[in-house]
């Protein structure tokens, strides 16, 4: 049997005034307005049923969400909690932060040029990417302080603590050290190198030579590292000898 033909409705109607014709050669004549009604149904149906599920989902979704929400702006997130104070981004060049407990509070990207924090207690505090040029940090204690990225010239860190402290790609060029404690801090070679020319002092606190915390050596060998120093030790002739006959030699 040949398969069905599914035909326009003006079609349709002429296909039923030759009805005799179509019999007696075995065909069968369906009519449509439009043959893909049924899929079209289907596919409006599927989509009221998934937009009834989408709106019952925000329904139940969006109250939760609105909670949560509400808490988490009363919360603060993880600063404004206790000593943890948000300044992230803030402009506050020239504040007084002296003699407070700062405990973990964020000074991320923050303009703090000639800020003071004197005496103050910023252990785990975030100063990454900050501007501390001239910032006073004398006796703070920064121990475990993320300070990587920032700039720290000309600032005042006498007798400060900054053990365990992040310090990479940092610049405290010409930062008063003496007597601060780097012990354990994460400081650029370079950095190390250039603060170990003029490191001195004693903490008063922990009792840390400030030029042993940062590995720096005798005041001697490094005034010695300049190539051509007048000033540091000569060596003589019979010294390189001795130091050229100590070799090994790997090739006749």
């Amino acid at each position: 049997m040949a398969p069905a033909a599914s035909l326009s409705a003006a079609a349709c109607t002429n296909r039923l005034q030759s009805r005799a014709a179509a019999r007696s050669r075995g065909h069968t004549t369906r009519c449509a307005a439009n043959p893909y009604q049924p899929l079209a149904a289907s596919l409006k149906a599927a989509g009221a049923a998934a937009a009834g599920m989408a709106a019952a989902l925000v329904l139940v979704v969006q109250p939760a969400s609105a909670d949560l929400n509400k808490y988490e702006a009363a919360a603060g997130g993880e600063f404004n909690i206790g000593t943890a104070r948000q300044y992230g981004e803030a402009d506050v060049k020239g504040q007084d932060f002296s003699n407070q407990d700062l405990q973990r509070s964020n000074f991320t990207a923050a303009d703090a040029r000639d800020a003071s924090f004197k005496n103050s207690k910023l252990q785990a505090s975030y100063f990454m990417k900050s501007v501390l040029a001239r910032a006073n940090m004398e006796n703070a204690d920064l121990s475990d302080a993320l300070m990587d990225r920032s700039v720290i010239v000309d600032a005042n860190l006498r007798n400060a603590i900054l053990q365990r402290a992040i310090l990479t790609r940092s610049d405290l060029s010409r930062a008063d050290i003496y007597g601060a404690d780097f012990t354990n801090a994460l400081v650029d070679k370079t950095q190390q190198m250039a603060m170990c020319k003029y490191a001195d002092g004693v903490n008063t606190v922990t009792g840390v030579d400030t030029r042993k915390s940062l590995a720096c050596g005798s005041s001697r060998r490094f005034k010695a590292a300049a190539p051509s120093d007048p000033e540091g030790p000569q060596v003589s002739e019979s010294e390189k000898a001795a130091f050229n006959a100590s070799t090994a030699v790997y090739r006749q």
